[in-house]
């Protein structure tokens, strides 16, 4: 319940001490344009809320922003307690929901994944490397429900109808093929031996064959079976296998961009730059909710990151701009020569992955040189984005970008060399799959290189099943070997070269990428590989907790740090185009290659995709009405008609907002200046009154406290009284 002011201009008077040499420069300004001094704030102590709002008055002022001294405040919000009791049921539901809502939000905000770790890190080390962790987290989440999806509608099926005896009947789905004389394309069989020597079960863990290829883990394991329990229900295994694998792909590409859409939000509410931060981070940056010295360190320490990063940006802008112009064409031709020696090195990696790949699809044997020929293309493409990367963040440094741009340079081009090397890797399979290597007399019959790959959906689910436990492995171990070895000799060794390379930085960029390939094998190979999920879900745990003891144990704060919701978008971005490769993979897949036909549930269909056509003319009538007025024209012209009118409208309801955006921020511009004008008059008008008056006095404002005050970069501070965040 809100108060009216009857009188706004009898706000303070100086005879009443309301008024100090501490008070802001805005009430002074106020206070000059009051014709009646001495008069009291006057409230009409009876009226309803509502009035104002039928009168045409104007809407009831908040009480914090009222010229009144703190004794005074306190009657009023007494008085404003006590009406409390006659609000209307609308207000009160109103009020109950808000409630409702922020209690929601904190019991949410208690059960979240890691928070005071996550806070625990931004204190320390910023908020760049804060929101690595919050995206490994968003990775955790995803890849769990993802599981979830998979095992609810593929998974516990496949086991529960292969385990339970109950009255069902199992019938193999009708043949799509003629398989007249396509007897050698159906062998296959990856049962191991009776006797085998212990170490090879360790073997097969690592490269997904013996055991573990006929397993629920791969492919060829599932059935092309529909189980019918009665007339009223069965269960399409390979129908359902495909429409989970499609609705984890678009379940996945929803939760990117419903993400993609908060830090946006974010990024533009902060401006995406230091314009005006200055005074929001100092004026209603701190929470004063906060308990205990440990959790105010951590805010200080992630209040000073973030103006760190504001000066730093800016010292850059303005060394930019001091720039000649042959200076500038200069510095232009340097980085267009980095940019081609960069190229070239990502080029030479492409070439080593896909000789490395043919290669060892060409050589294969037992025991541990099998192993390794079986782990040469990871070991290769691990190589790759190793050195590349690490070449390409020494070519920055001579590029002299600031440090959210570098941070984003380098994250596109690792970014660029990892997915594309992988697209290396799944082109070589692919050609060495359909014969379009020039073996073309061995897909004859099958349609696909049978002598080679048996089962080459289980295949390719070994790859990337390598691949993931590889790039597992190779975290670990540059943990253990490198990371911990580095910080021991730095602290128990005075050398002075030792100590000038110091403790290492984390590095963001190289650390995100290794989230972003990581995810993007994982969708690659869900097709193949359905519980692929479940195996990153654990994976990225345990490199949560390996990333945050060697960030606080290893790790030194970045001496050049970068902002946050800038660099966030990016990660994000980067991850969409991860799920475009492999979802060009998906559908290529589904519809070009033909399925083997010795395992898997599409062994005996044209194509994985044929499965839905006959599916279709399996369901009711009613259904396939339905279904075929979707995918018609009298459905999808007037959709598309009315996507584009909203997309007009919103394109053109955001250009308003920008505009008013801008014209909001020009006008706080000139508020500064005029700031600036009147500072000048009371230093003119101070130096007049120097001899005449105490010191002391109400005028003896410094020039440095009112310049902090009045610095045009600071006008956001111009929205409320200074005064106000003193009795908050």
């Amino acid at each position: 319940m809100e108060l009216r002011e009857l009188n706004p201009t009898g706000a303070a008077t100086a005879g009443q001490g309301y008024y100090s040499t501490e008070q802001s420069l805005r009430l002074r300004r106020l206070s000059s344009r009051v014709p009646n001094q001495n008069a009291a704030p006057h409230f009409d102590w009876g009226s309803s809320p509502e009035a104002g709002k039928d009168d045409g008055e104007e809407e009831p002022r908040n009480l914090r922003e009222l010229a009144m001294p703190l004794y005074m405040k306190k009657k009023v919000w007494q008085v404003q307690q006590m009406r409390i009791p006659v609000a209307s049921g609308r207000v009160r539901r109103s009020r109950a929901l808000r409630l409702f809502y922020a209690e929601a939000r904190n019991a949410l905000a208690m059960v979240t994944l890691w928070r005071r770790a996550i806070h625990k890190i931004g204190g320390h080390f910023g908020g760049g490397v804060q929101s690595y962790f919050v995206f490994l987290r968003f990775l955790v989440v995803l890849n769990f429900l993802s599981f979830l999806l998979i095992a609810g509608f593929v998974l516990i099926p496949s086991i529960v109808f292969h385990s339970l005896p109950f009255n069902t009947s199992i019938s193999q789905l009708p043949n799509t093929t003629n398989i007249t004389g396509l007897e050698q394309c159906m062998v296959y069989d990856p049962n191991p031996g009776a006797l085998t020597v212990f170490y090879i079960y360790f073997l097969d863990l690592l490269s997904g064959t013996g055991f573990m290829e006929y397993s629920y883990m791969f492919y060829g394991y599932y059935n092309n079976t529909m189980v019918v329990v009665d007339e009223s229900f069965s269960y399409n295994i390979p129908l359902a296998y495909l429409l989970t694998v499609s609705f984890y792909f678009l379940f996945c590409l929803l939760c990117i961009i419903v993400r993609m859409g908060g830090v946006a939000r974010v990024a533009v509410a902060t401006g995406g730059g230091a314009a005006g931060g200055y005074s929001m981070i100092v004026f209603t940056g701190w929470d004063y909710g906060l308990q205990g010295g440990r959790a105010t360190r951590l805010k200080q320490n992630n209040i000073r990151y973030q103006l760190q990063v504001d000066l730093e940006e800016e010292r850059l802008k303005l060394k930019a701009r001091s720039l000649t112009l042959l200076q500038t064409v200069g510095l232009y031709t340097l980085r267009g020569f980095l940019n081609l020696i960069v190229i070239a090195l990502i080029l030479g990696a492409f070439v080593a992955i896909a000789a490395a790949t043919t290669f060892s699809q060409k050589n294969q044997r037992d025991g541990i040189v099998g192993l390794l020929l079986e782990y040469l293309p990871s070991i290769v493409i691990t190589v790759s984005n190793f050195v590349v990367p690490f070449l390409c963040d020494l070519i920055a440094q001579l590029e002299n970008h600031n440090p959210s741009t570098t941070i984003i340079l380098a994250l596109l081009r690792a970014v660029f060399l990892r997915l594309v090397s992988l697209a290396v890797l799944l082109y070589t399979l692919w050609s060495n799959i359909t014969c379009e290597n020039g073996m073309a007399t061995g897909c004859q019959p099958c349609k696909y290189n049978y002598q080679q790959y048996q089962c080459w959906e289980t295949r390719i689910g070994q790859e990337m099943y390598k691949l993931t436990l590889f790039d597992f492995l190779t975290t670990i171990a540059v943990l253990i070997l490198l990371e911990f070895p580095r910080r021991m000799v730095v602290d128990n060794c005075s050398n002075k070269l030792i100590q000038w390379v110091g403790r290492q930085e984390f590095l963001v960029p190289p650390n995100v990428l290794g989230l972003v390939y990581a995810q993007t094998v994982v969708w690659t190979g869900a097709l193949f590989c359905p519980l692929l999920p479940l195996v990153n879900t654990l994976k990225f745990v345990i490199i949560f907790y390996c990333k945050k003891i060697t960030l606080f144990h290893n790790c030194r704060p970045a001496v050049k740090v970068f902002r946050s919701t800038s660099s966030n978008i990016v990660f994000f971005l980067v991850l969409l185009f991860g799920w475009i490769l492999a979802s060009t993979v998906l559908i290529y897949s589904m519809a070009e290659i033909h399925p083997s036909y010795g395992c898997g549930p599409f062994r005996f269909s044209s194509s994985m995709w044929s499965t839905i056509p006959e599916s279709f003319h399996n369901l009711p009538h009613t259904a396939q009405d339905f279904l075929t007025y979707i995918g018609s024209q009298a459905f999808s012209i007037p959709l598309f008609i009315f996507s584009c009118v909203l997309l007009c409208y919103v394109a053109a309801l955001a250009s308003v907002y920008g505009k008013s955006v801008a014209l909001l921020k020009a006008q706080l511009k000139l508020e500064g200046r005029d700031k600036q004008f009147l500072v000048k008059q009371i230093e003119e008008l101070q130096k007049k009154l120097k001899p005449k008056q105490d010191p002391m006095g109400p005028m003896a404002l410094s020039h440095d406290h009112v310049q902090a005050t009045c610095d045009p970069q600071d006008s956001y501070s111009s929205s409320p009284p200074l005064h106000s965040y003193a009795l908050d």
